[in-house]
């Protein structure tokens, strides 16, 4: 996106927020927080005239660190709900769904819990649980990639940011060539591996990824730490209606987590896809978005 069409919302404390639209203008508003890494520019953004058929009204933004976002270190997952709630009072929207898929599972559930006048419902997909869930052993069933990952995270901000520069420097380096090796060490399920050969999935992340790594990865390392501190809320806080869903072969967020999330929701309905991974095409995104605003 050129910078002359790049929308942007200022905040009381100086930062900038980067935010996109695609759809229905008068369509079904949700906001969709994107994963770890990632960016605005998900792949609902591909088709818009299909999201437009679907009568919804899709708004996304960098978190901050990532893409056109000024960086927030040192932020909790809490601290994402202001960030929505200016963007919402941008837009002049009064009520909205919010959707998080993996990373942005938890700033979902975070906006659900500490905005319920104004959020109708939450869709939390694949995401991971708070890591200091007393009764879950957080990394039972996760692929060794991320338990890596998140060692480094354990290591603090300097390891973190050291080892995450060099993972993305080798994924940009093969991004053009092969837009899916961020997952070359990971032992993916086999519905994760046949996701991946989806050309919308594929060229998506190609364009998601070097948005989100733009000015480095900031926002990375942000969201890494911010999900093995302290939320700063509680789960059991959410009033508005919340579907959990996941995938039993998941290993990037394995599905006791999921499982985890909805035992300490109140009232959640529970999806879990037998057989299925992590990853879904936008097809299958676009498909259950909207299903979710119909229930």
């Amino acid at each position: 996106m050129d910078e002359e069409t790049l929308t942007t919302v200022r905040l009381p404390d100086g930062r900038v927020l980067a935010y996109e639209e695609v759809g229905d203008p008068a369509g079904v508003p949700v906001l969709v927080l994107h994963g770890t890494p990632g960016s605005r520019l998900s792949s609902l953004h591909q088709n818009p005239s299909r999201v437009a058929d679907a009568g919804l009204r899709v708004v996304t933004y960098d978190r901050p660190g990532y893409g056109r976002s000024t960086r927030h270190r040192g932020r909790r997952v809490v601290d994402c709900v202001a960030d929505v709630a200016a963007i919402a009072d941008e837009l002049s929207l009064e009520h909205f769904a919010v959707s998080g898929g993996s990373g942005g599972g938890p700033h979902a559930l975070a906006v659900g819990a500490r905005l319920p006048q104004r959020v109708t419902r939450v869709l939390c997909a694949v995401s991971g649980a708070p890591f200091n869930a007393a009764d879950l052993n957080w990394f039972e069933g996760m692929d060794r990639t991320n338990v890596r990952e998140f060692g480094w995270a354990l290591e603090g901000e300097e390891i973190l940011s050291r080892e995450l520069q060099h993972e993305a420097r080798e994924t940009l380096a093969q991004l053009e060539e092969d837009p899916t090796a961020l997952f070359h060490d990971t032992d993916l399920a086999p519905a994760d591996r046949a996701a991946l050969e989806d050309e919308d999935l594929r060229h998506g992340f190609r364009r998601s990824l070097r948005e989100a790594l733009r000015a480095g990865v900031w926002g990375w390392v942000d969201d890494d730490l911010a999900f093995i501190n302290p939320w700063g809320f509680d789960v059991s806080e959410l009033q508005v209606p919340v579907e959990v869903r996941y995938g039993s072969a998941d290993v990037l967020v394995p599905p006791t987590h999921g499982a985890w999330l909805a035992a300490h929701i109140r009232n959640a309905v529970v999806t879990v896809d037998h057989e299925a991974g992590h990853l879904a095409t936008p097809d299958e995104h676009l498909a259950r978005l909207k299903a979710f605003v119909a229930a």
